[in-house]
């Protein structure tokens, strides 16, 4: 057996012994979260074949559940201007996230691009140089407070799609009250 097929059946049976102890629902609910956690794009399917979930599909409702949830709670802004004078972003990844929690939240988006969220910094004049690495670095939190949803094309300028998770959601109201 080649060192990869080792590798790979050792992190089988480390995941089937993770999931074993669960329920069918559960085990769906895992999986899902880790193909989504690792950008996989996969199906997960009970086996009884009653449960069909795709993970994109799982990742978008869950943000959306976190969005609507949001919007009934959050204090409201007529201007991206009074949203972004109320947080008070500190460096571009702040910047970044309160553009998204704007489009998303504010402005009832499902999700948003780099381009509109720069769209909308440029015209209260605080342009960031390099979006996507300002949106990454959202990305790349533990937990994540902006979700990448989509990727089309297959080059490092494909056109992707972010939501704002709800833990995303929590830092920028945390932002506007203090």
């Amino acid at each position: 057996m080649s060192e990869e097929a080792a590798k790979e059946f050792s992190a089988i049976k480390t995941v089937h012994d993770a999931l074993e102890p669960l329920d069918e629902e559960a085990r769906a609910r895992v999986l899902t979260y880790i193909t989504s956690l690792l950008g996989i794009d996969a199906k997960v399917t009970s086996r009884s074949g009653a449960t069909l979930v795709d993970t994109e599909t799982a990742d978008e409702a869950a943000a959306e559940m976190a969005a609507d949830e949001a919007a009934m709670e959050a204090p409201t802004f007529s201007t991206f201007a009074e949203l972004y004078a109320a947080t008070s972003p500190k460096n571009n990844g702040e910047r970044a996230l309160v553009v998204g929690y704007w489009l998303q939240v504010c402005q009832g988006a499902e999700n948003f691009t780099a381009a509109s969220a720069n769209k909308e910094l440029t015209h209260l004049g605080h342009k960031v140089a390099n979006i996507t690495d300002a949106i990454d670095s959202m990305k790349n939190q533990k937990p994540m407070l902006i979700l990448q949803l989509k990727k089309s094309g297959n080059s490092r300028q494909a056109r992707k799609l972010y939501k704002v998770s709800h833990e995303g959601v929590k830092r920028v109201e945390g932002m506007i009250g203090g």
